[in-house]
């Protein structure tokens, strides 16, 4: 059976930023999900399916999914799912609904907060329960491990990923959405301290607080998803080849290809790991990486990688002829999905 087309005929995000103290779950999901149907020119009753994104642990607060619902308006009681993942799993569960036929319009968000605990411990909890967790190595010290093995691989260095965090911060401050960040030269940026050699403040991610929301509609006009895939690596990480990530090379061949693809829009938490993406990913130097900052300058937990998704199709709808959106969960890049959409 031939799949539907599906389109993205609205994205809205909430500013990220370090601290939104000011709003709750409902009063999130309330105000992105109106914005979002409003740039899509739907009204809540064209809505078929929801899905969110969100995760009790890393909020700190029980049923925080359950709250948001009521930030729908949802009565009379509607079709409604939740993972308990970042917003772009939303998104594909989402996409396979609208494949049965019997709906035409989903409506899919994310949500976190980083402000309201330590996003770092819980995700160390993550952790292989026997082996890994109760070492107590929280996701920098992963990371870091995973970047001197790129480094001693030839791959990058500490110059480059300086490069990178540069080029990130930049555009990120030409983002509305992004925290302004100061910005500085990478020479400048070598002469800090390491945080967990060989990274240093600037290859962290900026922790954030944000939303974001995607309408999705059996045609109808907006960029259309070509591709959408999900691989998962193994999840120890001594049982992978930790400078690759043949995860996301799977996905990309399972979502047909990067081609014609200009812009691409990684989740890529860290500096090291955009470089593990592109080698994976086989962008070349034609493609424009993360102009919106990407999750490096902004990492909502929850939200990034369907912002990723979200920011692609915007660059699609400004004048790329398709764009390629990247999402991650778990221990170093263990689980990747590619979303890849093109110009109607």
């Amino acid at each position: 059976m031939a799949l539907r087309d599906v389109h993205v005929a609205g994205f809205a995000q909430l500013p990220n930023r370090m601290n939104l103290d000011d709003y709750d779950e409902a009063e999130m999901v309330q105000e992105i999900t109106a914005k979002a149907l409003a740039d899509a020119g739907l009204e809540r009753s064209d809505v078929g399916f929801t899905c969110s994104g969100s995760n009790d642990y890393v909020m700190g607060r029980p049923f925080s999914f359950a709250m948001a619902i009521d930030g729908l308006g949802a009565w009379p009681p509607i079709r409604e799912s939740h993972v308990e993942m970042d917003g772009a799993w939303a998104l594909y569960e989402a996409y396979v609904r609208l494949q049965h036929g019997d709906v035409d319009v989903a409506l899919v968000y994310g949500f976190g907060k980083s402000s309201l605990g330590s996003v770092d411990a819980v995700h160390t909890l993550e952790l292989d329960p026997y082996s890994l967790a109760p070492l107590g190595v929280d996701p920098h010290a992963m990371a870091a491990m995973q970047a001197r093995l790129l480094i001693e691989s030839g791959e990058t260095t500490e110059a480059k990923l300086a490069h990178i965090s540069c080029r990130s911060r930049r555009d990120g401050n030409k983002n509305p959405n992004a925290p302004h960040a100061d910005e500085a030269d990478a020479d400048a940026l070598l002469a800090d301290p390491y945080v967990r050699e060989p990274l240093r403040a600037h290859d962290l991610p900026v922790r954030t607080d944000g939303a974001s929301c995607v309408v999705l509609r059996v045609g109808g006009g907006g960029p259309r998803i070509r591709g959408i895939a999900h691989i998962i690596d193994a999840h120890q990480p001594g049982f992978r080849d930790l400078t690759t990530s043949a995860s996301a090379t799977k996905a990309l061949a399972a979502a047909g290809g990067a081609g014609g693809v200009t812009v691409a829009e990684l989740h890529a938490p860290y500096t090291s790991q955009e470089v593990i993406l592109i080698k994976a990913l086989g962008l070349g130097e034609d493609v424009t990486i993360n102009p919106s900052g990407g999750a490096h300058a902004a990492c909502t937990p929850m939200v990034a990688g369907l912002t990723r998704i979200g920011e692609a199709a915007l660059a699609v709808r400004n004048g790329a002829p398709a764009a390629l959106g990247h999402a991650t969960s778990g221990p170093l890049l263990q689980h990747n999905m590619i979303c890849v959409l093109e110009a109607e």
